[in-house]
C-alpha cells in the first residue's frame, strides 16, 4: 500500500495553483483591473476584460507602458490624473471610452497607489467600473427636471411642489398669483398660505392623496384673497412620495359667475331685483309680518306714455330715464324697504312695516312727486309722471302674488283716472272687463276654426353659415289685427287654460310641414317647438310627441323642444323621467331664453340638455355693452365646458355676429340670417339655400 503518512491535510500550496486561482478571479469580476509598477508605467497583471478594452490579449499587454496600452489620445488627456496618483494620491474620475462598433461607454476610473511602507510607490492599480446605466438614468432625471423647470417657468399656472405638507419648491407663476418669492416660503407649512375658513378640506384633501380639482382661496402678501382651482398630485420621489399642486386664478371665473348670478336675479339696466327676486323677498317680508305682527304695503308704480320718450328720443334715452326713476325711487324710501323693476317701464315698491293705509299712500304721493320732477337727456329735459296703486298686507291679501296682482289692479285704476296719480286698492279692481272676456271668446273661437299659422325663423352655424335647423313661432289670424304674435296670447291662454290645445296644434303642424319639406327633397333639417311650463307639467309630453312623431312620419331626430328655465325648477323627478323619454325617443331638448330665469347650474347638470339658447336681451347690445358681453362669453364658456351647443337669439347685426364667433358660440338666429317667414316663404328660402 502507498504510503500516506507524510501527506499534508488541507487545500495544495502549489503556487501555480494560485495563480490560476487569482487569475480565474480577476478575469470573472465585471470590473477591469491592471496593475502598473511605478517606476516605468508597465504592466505587470491585467485581466482579460482590461486587456480587451485596451485592444490586446492578457498576454500581449505585459510589459507595455500606459501609453502604449491606451494609446497616444488617452494617455494625453489623463496626464493630470497620472501625475497625481505619482505623488501617492489616490484618484477618481469618469470619461467617456469609444468601444470599437457600438455607442460610447462611460466609465469611472479608480488609480489606487501602491505604497510600501519602506520603499514607497511602488505602482498603482488601476480599477474600471463601466457606470454607463447609471449615467444614463441620471442624465434622465436631470432632463426630466429641466423639462419640468422649464415648463413650470413657462405655464401661467402656479405650480407648487411640498413634502408632508413643507413647501420645496414652486414656479414663477406663484410669485405673481401670491407676491411671495421662494425664499419666503420655503420650508414653510403650506397650509399658512389657505384662507383659514378652507384649511381643514385642505388638510383633508392632502391627507386623503385626493386628485380632483377643488377651489378655496389663498392669502396674497398684501393680505387679500385671491380665489384659487387646485389640482393635486402624489409624485414618487427617491423611494418617498411629494405632492405637487396645479393653482388656476379663478378671479375672472369668479366674477363672471357672480355677475351672472346677480344678473339672473337682477334687472341688467337699473341694477334692482327682478320680478322673481321680488316674490322672493316679498314673500320674506310677509312670513315676518305674520310672526310679529305688522302691515306691510306693496305700491305697484307705472310709468305714464314712456313709449313716446323711446319714440321721440330714443331707446338710450328712454333707458336713461327708466335708470333716473330707479335712483329716484331708492332714494324716496327706507334702506329696509325694496324696490324691483318688473317689467319695461313698471316697478314694484315694498313697505316694510307699514303703519297703515294712509301712511303707505302718503308715501306714494311723496314718490308721485320725486320721480315728477323735471331730469334732463342730453340736455333736453323732461317732465314724466308715474301711476301708483297700493295694496295692503294684510288687508288685501296674504300672499306676494295676490298683493302684487291687486297693486297692479289699483295702479290700472289710476291710469283710467286720468294718469299721474295713486289709488289704493279696493274691492272689484280685479274684475276681468268686457275687452278680456272677448280676447278670451275670440282665443277659443281660433282654437276652434284653426285660425293660427307657424312661421319659421332658421338657426344657422357661425362658423360657415350652413342651415342646422329652424324654430316654430306659431301666429294666431286675428279677426280685428290681423296675423298676432305669440306675445299677445300665449300667457294669456296660459291663464285661461286654453295654452294645451294650442301647443297641440303647433306640435302637429310643424312635424307635419317638415315630413312634408322633407319628401320634397328640401334640406333635411330639425324644427324646434316651444313647450310651455303648464303643458310640460300637465300632459304626459314623452306619450304625447311619440304619438305625434308617429302620426306625423317625422323621424324623432328631427324635432327638438324647446323649454324654459322654469320648467327644470319644480318636481325634479318627474322632469328628470320625462326628460329621459325623450332622449330614449330621440328627441333633443333646449333651454329657451337662458339666462334671464334662474340660470342654476345644477339643472344644466342634472337634466340631458342638448342646447342653450342666449336670450336676446344680452345679445342686442353686443358687441358695445361690456356687461351683456361678458354674460354672453360666460354663458359660452360654460356651454363648451358642459359640451352643450349655445345659440345666440336675435342676432341683427354683423358685430355681433363676428363677436359671437370668436366667442365659440355655435349657432346663431335672428334677422340678420332671416326674419321668420311662413310655410311659402320658408320653402322659397330652402329652394334658394339647396
Amino acid at each position: 500500500m502507498p504510503d500516506t503518512s507524510s501527506r499534508a491535510d488541507g487545500p495544495s500550496q502549489d503556487p501555480h495553483c494560485s495563480s490560476s486561482l487569482l487569475r480565474l478571479l480577476a478575469d470573472s469580476v465585471p470590473a477591469l483591473l491592471a496593475y502598473f509598477e511605478s517606476s516605468t508605467l508597465r504592466c505587470v497583471f491585467a485581466n482579460q476584460g482590461y486587456a480587451e478594452s485596451t485592444g490586446h490579449t492578457v498576454e500581449a499587454i505585459l510589459g507595455k507602458t500606459v501609453q502604449e496600452a491606451i494609446g497616444d489620445s488617452a494617455w494625453a488627456s489623463i496626464q493630470p490624473q497620472i501625475q497625481q496618483v505619482l505623488r501617492g494620491e489616490r484618484v477618481q474620475y469618469t470619461r467617456k471610452q469609444r468601444v470599437r462598433g457600438g455607442p460610447p461607454r462611460m466609465i469611472e476610473v479608480n488609480l489606487i497607489p501602491h505604497l510600501h511602507p519602506k520603499l514607497g510607490l511602488m505602482g498603482a492599480f488601476v480599477l474600471i467600473n463601466d457606470i454607463t446605466h447609471h449615467w444614463e438614468a441620471e442624465r434622465a432625471v436631470r432632463e426630466s427636471e429641466e423639462r419640468m423647470r422649464k415648463f413650470s417657468q413657462a405655464t401661467e399656472e402656479a405650480i407648487v411642489f411640498h413634502r408632508e405638507g413643507l413647501v420645496t419648491d414652486f414656479n414663477e407663476a406663484l410669485t405673481r398669483l401670491m407676491g411671495y418669492s421662494l425664499a419666503e416660503v420655503r420650508g414653510r407649512r403650506m397650509l399658512d398660505f389657505v384662507s383659514e375658513e378652507f384649511r381643514p378640506v385642505t388638510e383633508a384633501y392632502v391627507r386623503e392623496g385626493r386628485e380632483e380639482p377643488y377651489e378655496v382661496t389663498v392669502l396674497h402678501r398684501d393680505g387679500r384673497a385671491v380665489p384659487v382651482e387646485i389640482v393635486g398630485k402624489t409624485m414618487p420621489w427617491k423611494g418617498s412620495d411629494y405632492r405637487i399642486a396645479v393653482l388656476r386664478d379663478i378671479t375672472a371665473r369668479r366674477q363672471a359667475q357672480e355677475r351672472e348670478a346677480f344678473l339672473a336675479r337682477h334687472d341688467a339696466l337699473t341694477q334692482l331685483p327682478n320680478r322673481a327676486t321680488l316674490m322672493e323677498k316679498l314673500t320674506a317680508v310677509i312670513e315676518s309680518a305674520q310672526r310679529t305682527p305688522q302691515a306691510a304695503a306693496v305700491l305697484f308704480i307705472d310709468m305714464d306714455h314712456f313709449k313716446t320718450v323711446n319714440d321721440s328720443l330714443g331707446h338710450e334715452a328712454g333707458d336713461m330715464l327708466l335708470c333716473e326713476v330707479a335712483r329716484r325711487l331708492v332714494q324716496g324710501v327706507r334702506p329696509v324697504d325694496i324696490v324691483a323693476r318688473v317689467g319695461g317701464d313698471e316697478f314694484v315698491v315694498v313697505l316694510r312695516d307699514a303703519q297703515d293705509r294712509p301712511s303707505a299712500l302718503a308715501v306714494a304721493d311723496q314718490l308721485l312727486a320725486d320721480v315728477c320732477a323735471v331730469f334732463h337727456a342730453d340736455g333736453t329735459p323732461l317732465s314724466v309722471s308715474v301711476s301708483i296703486g297700493v295694496s295692503m298686507y294684510p288687508d288685501d291679501g296674504d300672499t306676494a302674488a295676490e298683493l302684487v296682482r291687486r297693486a297692479d289692479a289699483a295702479m290700472q285704476q289710476a291710469k283710467d283716472s286720468g294718469r299721474a296719480n295713486r289709488q289704493a286698492y279696493a274691492p272689484g279692481m280685479e274684475t276681468p272687463s268686457t275687452g278680456v272676456l272677448q280676447h278670451e271668446r275670440l282665443l277659443r273661437d281660433a282654437i276652434l276654426h284653426g285660425a293660427f299659422v307657424l312661421h319659421y325663423q332658421p338657426q344657422v352655424r357661425l362658423d360657415d353659415g350652413s342651415l342646422v335647423g329652424f324654430e316654430a313661432l306659431v301666429r294666431w289670424r286675428h279677426p280685428e289685427r290681423d296675423l298676432v304674435g305669440p306675445i299677445d296670447f300665449i300667457a294669456f291662454a296660459e291663464a285661461r287654460g286654453l295654452i294645451t290645445p294650442i301647443g297641440r296644434w303647433v306640435l302637429v303642424e310643424a312635424c307635419r310641414q317638415m315630413r312634408a319639406w322633407h319628401d320634397e327633397g328640401l334640406p333635411q333639417v330639425p324644427v324646434a317647438v316651444n313647450l310651455s311650463a303648464l303643458e310640460f307639467r300637465q300632459r304626459d309630453v314623452a306619450g304625447e310627441i311619440a304619438g305625434v312623431l308617429r302620426q306625423t312620419g317625422l323621424a324623432p331626430r328631427f324635432l327638438e323642444i324647446e323649454l324654459t328655465e322654469s320648467v327644470l325648477m319644480h318636481e325634479a323627478d318627474q322632469v328628470r323621467r320625462t326628460l329621459d323619454a325623450l332622449k330614449a325617443l330621440g328627441v333633443r331638448v333646449s333651454i329657451d331664453d337662458f339666462g334671464t330665469g334662474y340660470s342654476s347650474l345644477a339643472y344644466l347638470k342634472r337634466y340631458p340638455i342638448d342646447k342653450l339658447k342666449i336670450d336676446r336681451s344680452f345679445v342686442s347690445d353686443t358687441p358695445a355693452n361690456e356687461d351683456d358681453v361678458a354674460i354672453v362669453t360666460a354663458i359660452v364658456q360654460m356651454g363648451r365646458s358642459l359640451q352643450i351647443q349655445t345659440v345666440a337669439e336675435g342676432v341683427e347685426t354683423a358685430a355681433q355676429h363676428d363677436l359671437l364667433r370668436t366667442l365659440g358660440c355655435h349657432l346663431a338666429q335672428g334677422y340678420l340670417i332671416s326674419p321668420p317667414m311662413d310655410p311659402r316663404q320658408t320653402r322659397e328660402w330652402l329652394l334658394k339655400k339647396r
